[in-house]
């Protein structure tokens, strides 16, 4: 089969369409033919080197398709089935294996392209709204970069739950979708220097902080996203699109008045197979009925792999980008 192998860290060059063996399940595992792979900054900080991997690799851990076999002892799935997951062994290839335990069963009145796209962004956003910081009716959210995968994703969920979202974006025609998702206020923020969006996020929230912050931009995004809060707000530092953020020195949080600073990833909050059920089918019940919409910006073929990090890297896309083998 054909594959993304990885022989060394660096550029989107290094994403080279190889043939690689065929793989096939082991005990509790499932054989899937992908149909859509989700492509994440993840797989750009792999490849890049920022997070160690053992080299060569495959990249991608988000995909959905259908199941081609199983291995001994799997009784929930059989051939023919249609799952999705965030914990594939490298689906930046037309086959990947999948842990039994990690998938769950996409329903029907959801296209396979829809729930790759929805498994990691929508879970994340899942976890971050009902779990990290549960948003209430009436509390407002800053979200930043608002009209990508996860920002709309993240948008629509606090709007669900009756809060107020400001968003921060890069161009008018991010603002638009950002509004369209449901922003009450959008920022640009190539319009506003660093130490100029925090008091604007509070001009724009009535001269108030913010109850929650939502950052996954990183060191670009940090120090304003903290000086949004008010006093014992929370930021939820989940992602490094622009790079990590520096060290910071705890009496920076009391400074602040006597904030919260969380770093959480997804993996903490799916650990236990009723919390990945929930999370998954919660996503695909509001999909189902029209609550939740989800947008794909762009597919690429799967050679296409590094032009498609490329774009994810430029923060010009809008929505979920996707590989089709």
């Amino acid at each position: 089969m054909r594959a993304i192998v990885v022989g060394q860290t660096g550029g989107p060059e290094v994403l080279q369409l190889s043939e690689v063996n065929d793989p096939k399940p082991g005990p509790g595992e499932l054989l899937v033919e992908v149909g859509a792979t989700g492509v994440n900054f993840i797989e750009t900080y792999q490849r890049s080197g920022l997070y160690a991997v053992n080299l060569p690799f495959t990249p991608g851990a988000e995909t959905a398709g259908h199941v081609l076999a199983v291995g001994e002892g799997v009784t929930d799935f059989k051939p023919g089935d249609r799952v999705a997951t965030v914990d594939a062994r490298g689906s930046y290839a037309e086959q990947v294996i999948v842990p039994a335990d990690r998938a769950v069963t996409v329903p029907d009145g959801v296209d396979i392209e829809t729930a790759a796209a929805v498994m990691l962004q929508g879970m994340t956003a899942h976890y971050l709204t009902q779990s990290t910081y549960p948003i209430k009716a009436g509390e407002t959210a800053l979200v930043h970069a608002a009209a990508g995968g996860m920002g709309l994703l993240l948008t629509q969920l606090v709007k669900a739950a009756g809060g107020k979202v400001i968003g921060t974006v890069s161009s008018e025609a991010k603002a638009k979708l950002a509004t369209e998702a449901g922003a009450d206020e959008v920022i640009r923020y190539d319009q506003v220097s660093g130490e100029e969006l925090a008091e604007e996020v509070r001009h724009r929230n009535g001269g108030q902080g913010v109850h929650v912050a939502y950052d996954g931009v990183g060191k670009d995004t940090f120090e304003a996203s903290l000086g949004a809060l008010r006093m014992r707000g929370m930021l939820v530092s989940f992602g490094n699109a622009s790079g990590p953020v520096p060290p910071i020195a705890p009496l920076r949080l009391s400074q602040g008045g006597s904030l919260f600073l969380t770093r959480p990833t997804l993996g903490n909050y799916i650990v236990a197979r009723q919390e990945l059920e929930w999370r998954a089918s919660d996503l695909f019940r509001w999909i189902q009925e029209g609550e939740l919409n989800v947008r794909v910006g762009a597919t690429y073929p799967l050679g296409e792999a590094g032009l498609a990090q490329q774009d994810l890297e430029s923060r010009k896309t809008t929505g979920k980008l996707l590989l089709i083998p």
